[in-house]
This record gives structure tokens, sequence and C-alpha cells, in this order.
């Protein structure tokens, strides 16, 4: 049985994609059985997996309309190593023409059932909104993971995402939990950056990962050349961060087939 975790904020520029692409990525080169999801109409994490979103037929859009089904959706990505449901600009029209489609909080939940065996990880990549794309996704989690960046508003962005998943939970899916909160562009220098993370630990004791994803260059530039980090430059600090928290999510789920 695939875990379904949903990478969200509602904060943009957290570092959601960076952790989708780059923690599937390295699941995949742990042996894992991985599918990525992109659910955000920019495309990014499709990019970011040498996927050329402006050269596909299907997309994530015709899965959730119901026009096509999940294996004529589904790319693999050779520089991941990994699984994909591609999206690119027509999802953002996916919005508007869900509202009056029957089940239309759980189309993406009612598609991976089909291919729940398939998989040991199934990671979604969010829009940075709550809107039914995100609602989609949560309807159709286990769990969510959360980025987010150390700083000041970071806290107040937290609490409004904290409450969404306990409003789901009651409405739609009773078994979403919160997977963990993950540190990212953290930098030890900066004295806010480390007071917000000793408040994040105090609240939230061990949702919070162990691993810190650093500031980092190398992590930054590797979208643009279309390749997860561990594809990029594999000693840097952030393929090395992304694969100690893909250590701690295989010591969460031991029973993940290797």
């Amino acid at each position: 049985m695939a875990r379904i975790v949903a990478v969200t904020n509602q904060k943009g520029g957290v570092g959601k994609t960076t952790t989708s692409v780059n923690l599937a990525a390295s699941l995949a080169a742990a042996k894992r059985r991985v599918l990525l999801i992109d659910l955000d109409p920019q495309g990014n994490a499709t990019m970011g997996s040498g996927i050329d979103k402006r050269a596909l037929a299907y997309t994530v859009y015709h899965l959730l309309l119901g026009t096509r089904s999940l294996a004529k959706v589904r790319v693999f990505s050779e520089k991941g190593q990994y699984d994909m449901l591609p999206a690119n600009r027509e999802l953002a029209g996916a919005e508007v023409e869900l509202v009056d489609l029957p089940h239309r909080e759980a189309r993406l939940k009612n598609a991976l059932a089909a291919v729940d065996a398939d998989y040991d990880f199934v990671f979604i990549d969010c829009p940075p909104a709550l809107n039914l794309l995100t609602v989609n996704a949560l309807a159709a989690a286990h769990a969510v993971l959360i980025p987010m960046q150390c700083e000041y508003y970071a806290l107040e962005g937290l609490s409004d995402l904290v409450q969404t998943v306990k409003r789901v939970r009651q409405h739609l899916n009773p078994q979403l939990e919160i997977e963990g909160l993950l540190r990212t562009m953290f930098d030890p220098r900066n004295t806010l950056a480390l007071e917000v993370s000793q408040q994040l630990q105090q609240h939230f004791g061990d949702k919070v990962f162990r691993t810190v994803i650093p500031r980092n260059v190398r992590l930054a530039e590797a979208p643009s050349y279309g390749l997860p980090i561990r594809a990029h430059d594999r000693n840097s600090k952030g393929n090395l961060a992304y694969l100690a928290l893909a250590g701690e999510m295989l010591n969460r789920y031991p029973g993940t087939a290797a």
C-alpha cells in the first residue's frame, strides 16, 4: 500500500516543489517505487523532473476531468527515476471545470485507488493556495508534509494550514495527519531563523523533521537544468540533506519494500 503525502503550504516560495522533486528522487535512489504528482498549474515539478511541460499530450488535468486514464497520463522521469503525473497551464482551467463534476473533491483519490499497489510512496506537489486542486490532494493523502522557512510570517501561515488540515479531516478525510514540518532554506547564522526553529520544536515536538534543508546554491540552480539535485551535484549539501530526509521517512515506514 502506497504512503500518499501531500507537500503543501499556502505560502509560496517555501520549497514545496524542491522538496517534492528531491525527496521523490532520493527515495527512488533507495530503490523505492515512487510516483510524483504535479498539481500546480505552473508545472515546476514537471520541468524540474526533466519533462517538457509544453510537449505533453496529456496531463493530470485530463485525469481529474476523467477524459484520460492514469496509465495514459503517467510518464517516467529519467532524471529522477520515478513515475510522474505531469502538469502544465491547462490545469488552471480545472478549478472551474471541476465545480460541476460529481465527487469533485475526490477525483484524485479515486484515480489513485487503481495504482495503490504499484508504489511505496506517492508525493503530491500542491499549488500555493487552498483551492479545489489542493482539496483534492488533501482528500487523497494519508498525511501532509509542510515545508517552511523559519521566518516571522511563517508561524502565522502554519496556524492557518493546521486549521485547514483539521477541517479536511472532519469533512473529507478522517485519516489525514501531519507527516512533519520541514525547515527549508535554513541559514544557522540568522538569529530569527534559530528562534523560529526553536518555537517549532517546542510546539510540534517530533512532528518537526530532524533534517534541515540548508540554503544551497547548487540546490537552487538544479531546476534550471531540469534536474533533481541528485543528478546535478550529488556531493552538494542540498543532496545530502534530502537523502537524510528520505532516511527519516524510511525509518518511519520500514515496511516499504526495497
